[in-house]
């Protein structure tokens, strides 16, 4: 949701991050209210791979410390953002999709390619920065490697396909450097595909969009589709040869916000053999709060018919302080779960929590501390071992595995 807030009517307002209170032991999973961690649920989130979708990290590490971990030095308790490396290890996490996100207003402005290498460039520099808890991962035998060793598999992810600026070459760049998947569009619809949240463009995939999920398929990338339209979804599901991934959305049958897929694109997933990772912003996984958010974006446009982006800014907060966002809780998230497995099948939903991208989050999911949360909110509704296990990590595993294959099937042979 990072650029909704910031480039909505082209104002640039300051990242979004949200101050959370670190748990007492970074060491142990945080208590969650109305979830109490059972040894059963412990045993099966430590025999599970737990993977995460999508984390906006990065972002906050540019922004915040310009880059550099020495004064933003992840290894200790960081309470002002979702993630460090204490709450990861807390919360079993086993692997990683780093965003790499880079506003879309760069896309304009020509340097959103080169600002993605980056930001690419400072995942490399984090892991090496701290090698005891990080190592890059490109496969699914890395993964299952590096968990193995106890360390968290790293991967990165590029959110938006504004960054390539409409060259398949810079696609296969960021493939060279490690990317594994791409967000086919953020805010902004594009020339070659619609996001939810903007006018159509492509109306679903433009042939070079068409292309560029081609070359994905080729290259073993997964093809992302948040933030795209459901037009946009169909078609990609049309012309995908491999299994497509949702790395950070949620039901809109639960609420719905058009951040989230709809009941007709979840029926065709196992088609793809694709994956839904859930989503934890209070403003996509609770009914009440889409209202409030949406409301809130229509104040703003409104507001900026007749004032400056600073009275905007100034007014907008009065506007805030009066109609709070109501969090919800991870029974709200849950719910989502439940709604993407009745639909979909519990072998084709994961998680994608967008942690340090988003401004509020359920309570009892406040931080990367409290996965195992999920573990046991699953065993409470009566997913079995292998159930949870899937949608902690195993389902993605399985996807990734099958976009590798059919890579491997679809390279040209030499003669």
């Amino acid at each position: 949701m990072k650029s909704i807030y910031r480039i909505i009517l082209g104002m640039v307002v300051p990242a979004i991050g949200t101050v959370v209170v670190a748990a007492a032991n970074a060491d142990e999973p945080r208590e969650t209210p109305g979830i109490q961690i059972t040894e059963k649920a412990r045993e099966i989130h430590a025999k599970s791979i737990v993977i995460d979708g999508h984390n906006d990290l990065p972002w906050k590490i540019r922004t915040d410390s310009d880059r550099g971990f020495e004064i933003l030095d992840i290894a200790k308790s960081q309470p002002q953002l979702h993630t460090d490396i204490p709450r990861l290890k807390a919360g079993g996490v086993g692997a990683q999709f780093w965003s790499v996100w880079v506003p879309v207003r760069l896309g304009y402005d020509g340097v959103a390619f080169l600002t993605t290498v980056e930001q690419i460039e400072l995942v490399k520099k984090m892991v090496a920065t701290y090698p005891d808890h990080f190592a890059s991962a490109t496969t699914v035998a890395d993964i299952r490697r590096i968990h193995g060793e106890g360390k968290i598999a790293s991967l990165i992810g590029v959110e938006g396909g504004h960054c390539i600026e409409n060259s398949i070459s810079n696609l296969n760049h960021f493939f060279e450097l490690g990317a594994r998947y791409m967000t086919l569009t953020h805010s902004d619809s594009l020339d070659w595909a619609d996001s939810s949240t903007d006018k159509p463009k492509a109306n679903g995939l433009s042939p070079f969009g068409n292309e560029v999920v081609r070359r994905m398929n080729q290259l073993g990338m997964m093809v992302d589709i948040s933030h795209v339209s459901p037009g946009t979804m169909h078609a990609v599901l049309d012309t995908s040869q491999a299994p497509v991934i949702f790395s950070h959305s949620s039901a809109r049958a639960v609420a719905d916000s058009p951040r989230n897929v709809p009941d007709d694109v979840l029926k065709r997933i196992p088609e793809k053999d694709g994956v839904v990772m859930v989503n934890y912003f209070s403003a996509f996984v609770v009914p009440e709060a889409v209202k409030v958010y949406h409301a809130g974006l229509d104040y703003r446009r409104e507001l900026a018919k007749d004032h400056s982006p600073a009275e905007v800014s100034a007014l907008y907060k009065v506007w805030k302080s009066k109609n709070p966002m109501p969090p919800g809780d991870i029974d709200d998230v849950l719910d989502h779960i439940d709604h993407l497995v009745k639909v979909a099948g519990w072998q084709h939903v994961g998680i994608g929590s967008d942690f340090d991208g988003i401004s509020a989050v359920p309570v009892g999911l406040e931080d990367v501390s409290t996965y195992p949360a999920i573990t046991q909110g699953l065993l409470n509704r009566g997913y079995t071992e292998e159930q949870i296990q899937g949608i902690l990590g195993e389902n993605l595993l399985r996807v990734m595995e099958k976009v590798e294959a059919t890579a491997t099937e679809l390279r040209p042979t030499s003669k």
